[in-house]
């Protein structure tokens, strides 16, 4: 054997070897990238696009890009009638205020079930409720109070602070104790009504919008139909207008009353005492609060007159 052929045997067996090491080298890359579940040459597990994304795209935010919410913008203030703690100030809430075309005593302290449940933690219950919606919808609710008082707001202080607010609607909520049998909500709308410190002419024609969405938007999300005992044009629309509310009269936005049942009928009081059925009014009223300003958002964009 010649010196060249023995200096190139261990050059074969160095080849060999560095193929085989090659190729282990790739049997590992192959098995590495089947474990990320993808194909050889694909991007690593933390860097490939989410499921329906495009790559290179942003994955969706939860909301539309360049949409908001369908609210935001709107005020709407929420006016919980009466307060838990009126029973414990009757000198201060039979105190006389303006009420627009006379005067009249600062608050009352509502109705209740017979079981003792009262208006005044119903109406807040409720009003929190509908609070937590309507600010999911974008707008920006306030309240005339939120228990955080030992008594009232006088019926002018709660008129004041939907007008202070600029709100674009308020809804006061009630409920309403009158004789047992009697069932059914209804809403109540301010009278035209130019007398003393009130001045509603503004303000009757938005108002009654805002009671007719409300009055579709509750019956459909709580079952109840309008009330029974006020006569037919009340059981037909759900609507009547009233002028002595001094929370009406002295209102310069859109406002009205909402009486969702008769706590004093035990068939009703059972449903105005369940957290679901409270819910489901909570729900109507953000329901028909939106309904009116999305529609009032319209008409304004096709100059449609307020036709009050």
């Amino acid at each position: 054997m010649s010196l060249g052929r023995r200096l190139s045997t261990p050059a074969v067996i160095l080849a060999i070897v560095l193929s085989v090491l090659l190729a282990g080298l790739l049997v590992w890359r192959s098995a590495r990238d089947a474990d990320a579940g993808g194909a050889p040459g694909a991007p690593a597990a933390s860097e490939a696009p989410s499921p329906g994304a495009s790559p290179g795209e942003p994955e969706e935010s939860g909301e539309p890009d360049g949409e908001g919410r369908p609210l935001d913008g709107a005020v709407v203030v929420l006016d919980p009638g009466h307060n838990p703690d009126n029973r414990e100030h009757p000198r201060e809430i039979a105190r006389r205020v303006d009420a627009g075309t006379h005067r009249k005593e600062c608050d009352t302290t509502g109705t209740a079930t017979g079981s003792g449940y009262a208006e005044a933690s119903f109406t807040l219950d409720v009003a929190r409720r509908a609070r937590t919606l309507l600010e999911g919808l974008g707008a920006k609710v306030e309240f005339t109070h939120d228990g955080d008082r030992p008594y009232g707001p006088c019926v002018d202080e709660r008129a004041r602070a939907g007008n202070e607010a600029g709100a674009d609607a308020v809804v006061s909520v009630h409920a309403d104790g009158s004789g047992e049998g009697n069932r059914g909500f209804h809403v109540i709308l301010p009278a035209r009504v130019t007398e003393g410190s009130a001045d509603t002419r503004r303000i009757t024609g938005p108002s009654r919008r805002l009671g007719e969405h409300l009055v579709r938007a509750f019956a459909e999300a709580t079952g109840s139909g309008p009330a029974d005992y006020l006569g037919g044009s009340v059981a037909g629309t759900g609507l009547t207008v009233r002028d002595d509310l001094g929370g009406l009269n002295l209102s310069r936005v859109p406002k009205v009353f909402l009486e969702c049942g008769n706590m004093r009928d035990p068939r009703e009081a059972r449903r105005l005492s369940d957290p679901k059925w409270r819910q489901s009014a909570a729900r109507g009223i953000a329901e028909g609060v939106e309904a009116f300003l999305l529609g009032e958002r319209d008409g304004a964009r096709s100059g449609v007159g307020d036709g009050a």
